[in-house]
């Protein structure tokens, strides 16, 4: 969101636009071109090409946005979210996607423990590259959307307390183990703070916090594992402070937040300062000397907001997350959903052609191990259903949803080492559009 400027700032606007035009004249490969909704800020090679239409952009070694380095989406839960990323990641001009994200389904305890196959085109996916990551959401219950009544809650969460489900656990750690994946992240019993799920913490929060000790403890005891487990709750107070279900620092090691687009007429100041939002969960996790993560965001209840998308993308860069993985299904998403043109182009022109240099598996036994060839799995007859309680988040696309047709882009997108320039409403009127500078070209030059 930009800010107005002072009164006084004017005369050094307009000095600092003239060192810009001379700084343009001498960057290959730049030209400036009027954004018809006046927001977002382009820069267009002289060969007429952007990269959207073909062009190849010049990669830079650092990302645009910090938080390009480790993100990703949910595309899908079972192997039609495997296939995705790739064209993901054409859609966005190469820009390395090393995260990948899927939800354990909650329906039946066999899904809860993996089910045989469910979990191999994600494990081979994750194999593939030393440098992945994949995030794996595990409910705490079966029956976890059935909308259990809270005294039933009660009574499962005591039975959570007393060890009773330590075995399913148990068993998941064992499959991911033998998939070699020991180093998954864990989202484990996710927006507890909310009313969704029957895995939710308020009914019982000191039994929930035993029964999620017990969980962590069970996984942790098979061997070869390194999971990290990251404590979710969704943004905000909603059914009960987040806080008062935080299970103790040797049993978590993310801190992560679920933070969409709402509730309606929002900002995103409010979405910062609001008691249990952002802030105060950063506030939190560096208290507790945790890192941060956002395993779910997205756009929601005010629709195609450039504010959200740039300032949530901003927010990340400032705070560096272990991960993001943005929801992409309608409304929330960029690439999978149509509805949100303006959102989804800047979400692109901030994160396209950025590429890292790939490390390669290790030479001796580690948990990534050299890529292996996928096998077609068949999807599980239930698909899981990451949807966010009813104070921050979506209801999930099932996996049997038809491939997502990209969202098109408004207009050019910028070269990946174009940085754009906030010369002031006279300058830019007086040029008759923005104007975005390639930070690389003396480089480039020499």
């Amino acid at each position: 969101m930009r800010r107005r400027r002072h009164r006084a700032a004017t005369f050094t606007t307009s000095v600092l636009a003239a060192g810009a035009l001379c700084s343009l004249a001498l960057a290959p490969g730049v030209d400036v071109q009027r954004d018809g909704q006046g927001d977002v800020q382009r820069a267009v090679p002289r060969d007429g090409q952007s990269p959207g239409s073909g062009a190849d952009p010049t990669p830079s070694a650092t990302p645009a946005h910090p938080a390009a380095a480790d993100f990703g989406a949910f595309l899908d839960s079972g192997t039609l979210g495997v296939r995705r990323i790739a064209t993901l990641q054409k859609w966005l001009g190469g820009t390395d996607i090393k995260v990948g994200h899927t939800y354990l389904p909650g329906n039946t305890w066999s899904d809860i423990e993996g089910r045989a196959g469910f979990l191999q085109d994600w494990a081979t996916w994750r194999r593939e590259r030393a440098d992945r990551t994949l995030v794996l959401n595990v409910p705490m219950q079966a029956l976890n959307e059935a909308g259990i009544p809270d005294g039933r809650v009660r009574q499962l969460l005591a039975k959570g307390a007393a060890g009773d489900f330590d075995v399913h656990f148990k068993r998941l750690a064992e499959r991911l183990v033998d998939l070699k994946v020991p180093d998954t992240v864990i989202v484990l019993g996710w927006e507890m703070n909310g009313t969704t799920y029957t895995h939710r913490c308020g009914p019982d929060p000191e039994s929930w916090k035993k029964y999620w000790k017990n969980a962590v403890t069970a996984m942790r005891s098979v061997p070869g594992q390194k999971f990290r487990f990251d404590f979710t709750p969704s943004r905000g107070r909603d059914a009960v402070p987040w806080t008062e279900c935080y299970p103790g620092d040797d049993l978590v090691d993310i801190i992560g937040m679920d933070s969409y687009d709402q509730p309606r007429g929002v900002d995103f100041d409010k979405q910062i300062k609001e008691p249990y939002g952002l802030q105060q969960h950063v506030d939190f996790a560096a208290a507790h000397k945790k890192p941060i993560s956002y395993p779910e965001w997205g756009l929601f209840r005010n629709g195609d907001n450039t504010e959200y998308m740039r300032r949530m993308l901003a927010w990340m860069d400032a705070h560096k997350p272990v991960y993001n993985t943005i929801t992409d299904y309608c409304p929330h998403g960029v690439w999978g959903c149509s509805d949100n043109p303006r959102a989804s182009e800047l979400y692109r022109s901030l994160l396209y052609g950025r590429t890292e240099p790939t490390p390669q598996p290790p030479t001796t036994p580690q948990p990534s191990t050299p890529p292996t060839t996928p096998t077609t799995v068949p999807q599980p007859s239930t698909p899981p259903s990451p949807s966010p309680s009813t104070g921050t988040g979506p209801t999930p696309a099932p996996s049997t949803s038809p491939s997502p047709k990209p969202a098109t882009p408004v207009g050019p997108l910028p070269n990946g080492t174009c940085s754009p320039l906030d010369l002031g409403p006279w300058v830019e009127h007086w040029m008759g559009g923005k104007l975005c500078m390639r930070l690389d070209w003396f480089s480039r030059r020499n």
